[in-house]
């Protein structure tokens, strides 16, 4: 759904009845009850959003004792800092006590938490004016930082004195970013300088809560923008990218430095899927071209070379995603992606298959959609370089409609998809089980893939028969 500013009564009117029942419940038991975060940003921009999260005057054992008693599950999912999760009409409800924090000696975690009765103050600790906004079904919103102007003018800005609010939590920073690329909003001046100054701090934030963040804004499909808008805090947040900033490739092919290519074909790889990238090809993209700056080598002439630059951005990505705790399942076909990126093909039936046996063999079952997310990788990787290299995306095609094709015939790249299993080869070679029946179906499978022997089981028992053992 697309942003569609609304007023408060139309506000009022999209407020979810279980989130209204939490807050009578709370404001019944004698307490002073708000929603908070995500909800009400999104539902001033006219936009279904999140989870309601409800802040409240309330201890968290209050809350707790006023909820069960109406009759609503409640589970004690952050008692230390005040919250409970109520569950309502089969929706789960954040209810957290005001509160505002100490100092963040380590730019990460507050020393301290104290709860506090004024809902202004537990506002002034959020990050964001957009995300420091309270709403009520009767008294209406409470806005003390000005949220909403700044979702009208598209602004992102810091709550307070930006220094200091992302000094406190250097994640923030990479937040800030988020926001400002998945909302396609502008930083606040003040706010872009200090994000600048306090990046160095993501150095002291857990690697995996970064990832966090960079997941989700490689997933929002705005990687390509952050880059370009943002190259010091992603430096900072993935260093593999710093050796990558401003690296001339010194190629007859390259009109863009390391980075810069690596920005334009995230963007590509959005435009080519029509902004349905999967999160393999997405961090793919991100990371295609990280092994560059260590396999350079320029000949006599001066050109540029990077002669395994896929292999070793392999290696480099599965390190890097593995030390972000990205998915292993998107770790594993994101590193196969790379590693094939630049591969030589031919537009011949037997390079398809040999392609889906590959893919295959690393990434079992996700073949034929690693494939064609190959395909819009390198169509990406084309149309980021020179006009000359460019119009080789258009190659590609050839290669996808040829795949298709073949896809329809039942293709044969493993040895699963073979008439014949390890028992026919045992008997017609007179073999023990052990590795040699594993050669056997091997060598069988090549054969089929070169299409020099058809897949029947009555010509692959004869050429079974007639092998050597």
């Amino acid at each position: 759904m697309g942003e569609c500013p609304i007023e408060d009564a139309d506000l009022a009117k999209s407020f979810p009845d279980y989130a209204q029942k939490v807050i009578c419940v709370l404001e019944d038991a004698g307490y002073e009850a708000w929603a908070v975060g995500g909800w009400v940003r999104d539902a001033l921009r006219g936009v279904e959003g999140h989870d309601v999260d409800v802040t409240t005057s309330a201890s968290w054992q209050q809350s707790a004792c006023a909820l069960r008693a109406a009759g609503m599950a409640v589970h004690e999912t952050g008692v230390a800092h005040g919250t409970v999760t109520a569950v309502c009409d089969g929706n789960a409800v954040e209810v957290t006590t005001y509160r505002v924090e100490g100092a963040y000696t380590d730019h990460r975690h507050p020393d301290e938490v104290r709860f506090v009765q004024d809902v202004k103050e537990d506002l002034a600790r959020r990050d964001l004016t957009i995300n420091a906004m309270a709403w009520h079904p009767q008294r209406g919103l409470l806005d003390p930082f000005g949220g909403r102007s700044d979702l009208a003018r598209r602004v992102i800005r810091a709550v307070g004195d930006p220094l200091v609010r992302f000094g406190e939590d250097a994640l923030r920073v990479l937040r800030a970013v988020r926001f400002s690329v998945r909302l396609g909003f502008a930083i606040d001046p003040r706010t872009q300088d200090a994000l600048v100054s306090c990046a160095p701090l993501l150095g002291l934030v857990a690697q995996e809560r970064i990832g966090q963040e960079l997941d989700a804004i490689v997933r929002s499909g705005k990687a390509g923008t952050a880059l370009l808008e943002q190259p010091q805090v992603m430096c900072q947040a993935l260093p593999e990218l710093a050796a990558c900033y401003g690296f001339d490739q010194r190629s007859i092919y390259h009109v863009y430095d390391v980075y810069e290519h690596i920005a334009h074909v995230c963007n590509a790889c959005q435009a080519f899927t029509a902004g349905l990238a999967r999160p393999e090809l997405q961090w793919a993209a991100l990371l295609h071209d990280v092994g560059k700056p260590v396999t350079f080598s320029q000949d006599v002439e001066g050109h540029g070379h990077f002669f395994r630059h896929p292999q070793e951005g392999a290696r480099m990505a599965r390190k890097t995603l593995r030390r972000l705790s990205i998915p292993a399942n998107v770790t594993d076909a994101a590193v196969c992606l790379i590693r094939l990126h630049d591969e030589r093909m031919s537009a011949t039936p037997r390079a398809m298959r040999k392609l889906l046996s590959t893919l295959s063999h690393e990434c079992p079952g996700r073949e034929t959609a690693l494939a064609f997310e190959l395909f819009n990788l390198r169509r990406a990787d084309a149309v980021s370089k020179t006009a000359s290299a460019a119009s080789w995306a258009g190659e590609l095609d050839q290669y996808a409609e040829l795949l298709r094709k073949e896809l329809q015939t039942g293709p044969v790249f493993g040895v699963r998809q073979l008439k014949v299993s390890g028992k026919d080869v045992m008997s017609a070679c007179g073999m023990r089980p052990g590795p040699g029946v594993g050669m056997q179906l091997d060598m069988l499978l090549a054969a089929v893939m070169a299409d020099e022997l058809p897949n029947t089981r009555e010509a692959q028992i004869a050429w079974l028969r007639g092998a050597e053992v």
